[in-house]
């Protein structure tokens, strides 16, 4: 499998080895969405919470006697049935959230997103990506010059200086390949993957 090399104009210059069991497997739509959803239901953190009768803040005066009135009978304001009441089933702060996702399933979906990506032009490698100091107007015009406005770059050492400069940039996403995740991939336009990083990823992913 071959991937494009782009230079500092986003043109591509030449081609660059990658291994076929990360970038070029088949596209397994439903593992895929398995994979993303999982990721997603793993970053919640479940610390919602709802009140049943017995935590709402009310008064247990009778609203009105049992009988003649012609209204339901009630006998408090915290019903569930009532405004204001507590919740029937309510939510509790300790929900598990998590979905399981075994390692090989795991590392099929990555490697079927990469190779989609492959397949739709959104990947492509680059020497290297750096920056003299931490200023992200320095790293802003090399990824205008390129002709990028969302970008997923995934290097294979990310210095201070580039963690600072990108971190205030809205659409860029700068990471390592062990904190590449699905959702980001999916998510970000191109994604441009140092010549370094491709090793890693075949030793991760392969």
């Amino acid at each position: 499998m071959q991937l494009e090399l782009l230079n500092e104009q986003g043109q591509a210059t030449s081609k660059v080895d990658a291994p076929d069991t990360v970038f070029a497997r088949d596209y397994n739509e439903a593992l895929v969405h398995q994979v993303v959803v999982a990721f997603q239901a793993n970053a919640r953190q479940g610390t919602r919470a709802q009140k049943d009768r017995t935590m709402v803040k009310h008064s247990t005066k009778k609203p009105w006697r049992q009988k003649g009135t012609g209204r339901a009978r009630a006998g408090m304001t915290s019903s569930p049935l009532w405004r204001g009441g507590g919740r029937i089933f309510p939510n509790s702060p300790d929900e598990n959230f998590t979905h399981k996702v075994n390692k090989k399933m795991y590392r099929a979906g990555m490697a079927a997103i990469f190779s989609q990506l492959v397949r739709e032009g959104r990947l492509a490698v680059v020497d290297s990506i750096t920056v003299d100091s931490p200023k992200t107007k320095q790293l802003a015009a090399k990824f205008r010059a390129m002709g990028l406005d969302s970008v997923l770059v995934i290097a294979d050492q990310v210095d201070e200086n580039l963690l600072l400069a990108s971190r205030n940039l809205a659409n860029v996403l700068v990471v390592e390949p062990r904190y590449a995740d699905p959702l980001s991939l999916v998510h970000y336009k191109k994604v441009l993957v140092t010549k370094a990083a491709i090793e890693q990823l075949r030793e991760m992913l392969a």
